[in-house]
């Protein structure tokens, strides 16, 4: 992650907001045009955080999940008004499963995207920070499942190297022999999150996590950047959430594809949820160029 990201730097509050408000209209919003903008948004956030390892995830995650439920509807989905050809099992193909599939298989990249960037700036301490005292035991737990995966990927990638260098790696030896070596490595790395979740649940204890009257200690501070940003949340999610509840913009994928008309109120929410997208690449952006312009100044 890039150490110098303006907006994981804010409040958690913050990004935790802005977090619930991108994600969930991914989920549950497959407009087109909301579509489009949360994968251009997503996806150059993402690049900013990681650069080259993005391209990987895109490569080889995103792109196979896109591609994978863009061809599974049609299949099985045989809804819509638009006949295009037969399958060979006599199943119609219509142009609207096609279009659902393009749909699904794009809100899924969203997902993944958003979800990866938020990995990436709510860390666990801005987790515990935030639903610690209210749901301590939850908020701990949470906290260690979204961490887990990265952790446990980072310490598996240490066991394979180690034990690489005495011969015994998955890729050493005939097939049975790789395979004695891979249960190997599953039995280090299944005795090792054991043993880690004992260790974190003894060391949380000791410090008295969730008990009545204990105090934390915390770096963060909700100064007027944080108030702007709150205010600015909150206008541009209240025209999202109203255009979307006053169907000011949708789009119907069956019997046939109808969207709604272009209107300035459907523009309007179309720039507020655009705006919304690209907020934390825009503020890494800005802060850039004025550190590239000082630097110039010296």
């Amino acid at each position: 992650m890039k150490t110098n990201d303006v907006f994981a730097a804010c409040h958690p509050a913050v990004n935790f907001l802005y977090f619930v408000l991108v994600i969930g209209c991914s989920m549950f919003v497959m407009h087109p045009v909301f579509l489009l903008l949360s994968v251009s948004g997503g996806m150059a956030y993402y690049v900013y955080l990681k650069g080259r390892k993005a391209w990987k995830t895109a490569l080889w995650l995103m792109l196979p999940v896109f591609l994978l439920t863009a061809l599974i509807n049609p299949l099985f989905s045989h809804e819509g008004i638009t006949l295009l050809t037969y399958l060979p099992s006599g199943n119609p193909l219509t142009l609207e499963s096609i279009l659902y599939g393009l749909g699904a298989g794009a809100m899924l990249v969203c997902v993944i995207n958003w979800f990866s960037c938020y990995q990436e700036v709510m860390t666990s301490d801005k987790f515990i920070y935030l639903f610690g005292r209210i749901i301590p035991a939850l908020s701990l737990v949470l906290s260690m499942v979204f961490r887990f995966v990265p952790k446990f990927r980072t310490q598996i990638e240490k066991v394979s190297n180690a034990q690489k260098c005495i011969g015994r790696d998955v890729s050493n030896g005939n097939v049975i022999e790789r395979s004695k070596h891979g249960i190997k490595i599953l039995s280090v790395m299944t005795t090792w999150a054991l043993e880690n979740s004992v260790e974190t649940a003894d060391s949380m204890r000791s410090r008295g996590y969730g008990l009545r009257g204990r105090v934390n200690f915390s770096i963060y501070r909700f100064d007027r950047r944080d108030k702007l940003l709150c205010g600015i949340l909150a206008a541009a999610g209240l025209i999202v959430l109203g255009g979307i509840a006053s169907k000011t913009v949708r789009f119907l994928y069956y019997p046939t594809p109808v969207i709604n008309p272009v209107s300035f109120w459907s523009v309007l929410v179309y720039l507020c949820y655009g705006g919304l997208c690209f907020l934390p690449l825009t503020m890494n952006v800005i802060e850039d160029i004025k550190w590239h312009y000082l630097k110039s100044k010296i």
